[in-house]
């Protein structure tokens, strides 16, 4: 496999523009943004704008047929979940034989989809924390830019695989900052408890983190979130333990206190309800911000 020269961007959302933005002013040319018409035009009219500052970054489009000169070595998928169906067709022209797909998105399910649609020789298992983006319109604010965890299920140390050393070779010369788990189930699923207990609170409270670093209440209703799928985590052997939750509390209060989740669009406690019905752990609160979630977005 040759080294990582060009990447391309699905998902233009806050995460996606960060990771666009980094990239680009390291490496000129060597990121773009696959776009359909709508936001192409948007996006080439107004550009990409971070913290105030406007990028111009190459879009690609979602074409049928391309040549294989335009198929990039890595794609970085930064969709919301409920995009991801359209967000694979769009991206198919665009998997070469040799192309890497790295999934930033919330939850455990994105790389089952991408990996029945692509193959497994195609996708890496990934995740990003410790981001405090905040996304208006065409424009995405922040302080922490966050870090990637990337890698093959088991990552042993010095013995990286060959896919995963590219990767880390080319976020190396792009400014990214990563780190690659040993165990990169187990560093998942540390992300899905955070989504599960602060983005659902925060889609119910429409609160900042200002809240869950200085109210109790807010963050003993995201503790009880937590604490249901940490419970169902020790029943699949995935690797989750109580005192997750204090390494959780130490990022939470470095990011900005008028920072917020990406809240509705990524919320999926209907996943831990299912997950609390097959390993036969109890999930009342989440089956009660499920509840209630669904009802503000019947309200909109």
């Amino acid at each position: 496999m040759k080294e990582i020269e060009s990447v391309l961007v699905v998902g233009a959302g806050a995460i996606g523009s960060i990771v666009a933005v980094t990239i680009h002013r390291a490496l000129p040319g060597a990121v773009s943004i696959l776009a359909g018409d709508d936001r192409a035009r948007r996006l080439k009219n107004d550009g990409v704008l971070l913290n105030g500052e406007r990028f111009d970054i190459p879009v690609a489009p979602c074409v049928g047929m391309l040549a294989v000169s335009d198929q990039p070595d890595l794609i970085v998928v930064a969709v919301k979940n409920h995009q991801l169906g359209q967000a694979m067709d769009d991206m198919r022209p665009y998997v070469g034989a040799d192309t890497l797909i790295v999934s930033l998105m919330n939850g455990i399910s994105s790389e089952v989809d991408l990996t029945a649609a692509f193959g497994a020789a195609h996708v890496l298992h990934a995740m990003i924390i410790a981001i405090d983006a905040v996304r208006e319109g065409n424009a995405t604010t922040f302080t922490q830019a966050g870090i990637i965890n990337f890698g093959e299920v088991t990552n042993e140390p010095g013995a990286h695989s060959e896919r995963v050393g590219l990767i880390e070779r080319f976020f190396d010369r792009a400014g990214l900052r990563y780190e690659v788990p040993r165990n990169m189930v187990r560093t998942m699923w540390y992300k899905y408890m955070i989504n599960v207990g602060i983005n659902q609170v925060s889609a119910v409270l429409r609160a900042p983190y200002r809240v869950f670093q200085s109210v109790p209440e807010a963050r003993r209703v995201m503790d009880a979130a937590m604490l249901e799928l940490i419970s169902i985590s020790a029943a699949l052997g995935t690797g989750l333990v109580d005192a997750d939750l204090k390494s959780w509390y130490k990022t939470l209060d470095l990011l900005s206190p008028d920072g917020k989740t990406s809240m509705l669009q990524d919320v999926d406690s209907g996943t831990v309800i299912g997950l609390g019905l097959e390993t036969g752990v109890p999930t009342p609160v989440n089956q009660l911000l499920f509840d209630l979630i669904r009802a503000i977005e019947q309200g909109y």
